[in-house]
């Protein structure tokens, strides 16, 4: 009888630390799992994020594009008054659209006599001193673009975000079209 009693307290006791090694082993290959399963996570809602701040930049420079096109904004630009009129859509999701966003306006005689160079470094990064703001005239063929470097906040993202080696993304948008006759007198 003693050795049976002892037996079944022996055997009570196993059964109880195994269950406790089972719910440990949970907590140890969680934390194994979790900093891959989070990063995941993270990653995925970065994505987005970004895919949505380039879907509001290119909203933003299409309505101001239009407002140059019927000659709401016209003549003498500055990269202000363009800046001010797309950061009026996108404020909130693009922080410090006043100081980051880039904008560069181009007016042509055709579409065909239309070039526009490159303003990125070669390190995927803006050249701010290939932008250029044009004046517009009506009847005239204008390009607008606009450029924003999104930081990345994800790390172990950065690679497959990033525009070149700067650790952002470049959401660009641009809009070419062919500006209205501002006044009654005026044919395209």
């Amino acid at each position: 009888m003693m050795l049976s009693s002892a037996h079944a307290k022996l055997r009570r006791l196993a059964k109880r630390l195994r269950a406790r090694s089972i719910s440990g082993s949970a907590a140890l290959e969680f934390a194994m799992v979790a900093p891959v399963l989070f990063l995941f996570i993270f990653g995925t809602i970065e994505t987005g994020v970004i895919f949505f701040a380039q879907t509001m930049l290119q909203n933003a420079t299409a309505d101001t594009a239009r407002q140059i096109r019927t000659g709401q904004l016209s003549g003498t630009l500055t990269a202000s008054q363009i800046r001010a009129s797309v950061c009026s859509e996108v404020d909130g999701l693009i922080t410090n659209c006043t100081t980051g966003l880039q904008v560069d306006l181009r007016e042509f005689t055709s579409f065909t006599g239309a070039s526009y160079p490159s303003v990125s470094n070669a390190d995927g990064s803006i050249n701010t001193g290939a932008l250029q703001v044009q004046s517009t005239s009506d009847c005239s063929i204008v390009l607008l673009r606009t450029f924003y470097a999104w930081p990345i906040m994800t790390p172990l993202m950065t690679p497959f975000l990033q525009t070149g080696s700067t650790g952002t993304s470049v959401l660009t948008s641009s809009a070419a079209f062919r500006t209205e006759p501002y006044s009654s007198s005026s044919t395209c």
